[in-house]
């Protein structure tokens, strides 16, 4: 009788300390990470009438979800974030929105301007281009748009811009606070030219059309947690963890989910660490 308590008692006592290490480090140790995600693309770029010259390979910085202000995320952390994505020597450095943070636990609001004036130095030939995200818009859009503008990056909404010859990055408007405008977006754009469209919600993939090489999208934060066996339980999209996190591709489209480097709602994440995404674009 008394073996079969002691064994008992060995099973709580297991549990419970593999429920305070998962806390522990989904809480502590995770959030406050910071990684590299290295990913080759190869992408085919294409002119009417037949194939362009390849293009030279592109190396892209994606930065999502920064949420500064957000557990981990403060301006020295955001400081540590700028340095080494300019450790990395990016050709361009792309940011996908939600800047700022209003509903994280344990959080505190960070001003638009601060992040900026550290965003600033931010460093890519081809240049550094931001759209905006849903918790941008539920704070002040012009207010973080000026912001970034005064630092010297490019902010787009239903814009293009060309980056080198024969390869533009356009930017489309938010879409869940906004009025996304993909034609308008790629108007400008010569048939055959390669096109890196930046959206925050990888929800609007299925409406891309073909002619875009590579989508690149945040919002998602990779579900904050993805457990073995079940996947990542709560995404917010439309299309539950098929847009999660990470290189998708779907009838000849690709796109890039980044799982961002803050938290929203909960100040957690297991097995999804914070990262910047280095994507390498090969062209042919």
């Amino acid at each position: 009788m008394r073996s079969e308590v002691r064994r008992i008692w060995k099973l709580y006592a297991a549990l419970f300390s593999l429920v305070l290490a998962f806390l522990v480090w989904s809480f502590l140790v995770e959030p406050n990470r910071l990684v590299v995600h290295r990913v080759t693309v190869p992408l085919i770029a294409r002119q009417s009438g037949g194939p362009l010259t390849p293009l030279m390979p592109l190396t892209v910085a994606v930065l999502g979800d920064l949420h500064v202000g957000s557990p981990f995320i403060d301006r020295a952390k955001l400081r540590t974030i700028v340095d080494t994505t300019n450790a990395l020597a990016p050709d361009l450095v792309v940011l996908l929105g939600d800047f700022v943070i209003q509903d994280v636990l344990l959080g505190k609001f960070v001003p638009p301007e601060v992040a900026a004036e550290e965003l600033a130095r931010l460093r890519a030939p081809r240049g550094v281009f931001a759209i905006l995200g849903n918790h941008d818009w539920w704070l002040d859009g012009p207010r973080i748009r000026t912001a970034l503008v005064s630092a010297h990056i490019t902010v787009l909404e239903n814009e293009s811009a060309p980056i080198q010859p024969h390869t533009w990055v356009a930017g489309v408007a938010d879409l869940w606070t906004r009025k996304p405008d993909l034609e308008a977006t790629l108007r400008a754009i010569p048939d055959g030219d390669a096109i890196l469209l930046l959206t925050h919600s990888p929800d609007l993939f299925p409406d891309v059309p073909s002619r875009v090489a590579l989508t690149l999208a945040a919002h998602t934060h990779g579900g904050q947690v993805a457990l073995p066996f079940l996947g990542r339980l709560i995404v917010p999209s439309r299309y539950g963890q098929r847009f999660a996190a990470g290189l998708i591709e779907e009838r000849g489209r690709k796109m890039f989910v980044t799982s961002g480097i803050g938290t929203s709602i909960l100040p957690i994440r297991f097995r999804v660490p914070p990262e910047i995404a280095l994507l390498t674009l090969t062209f042919r």
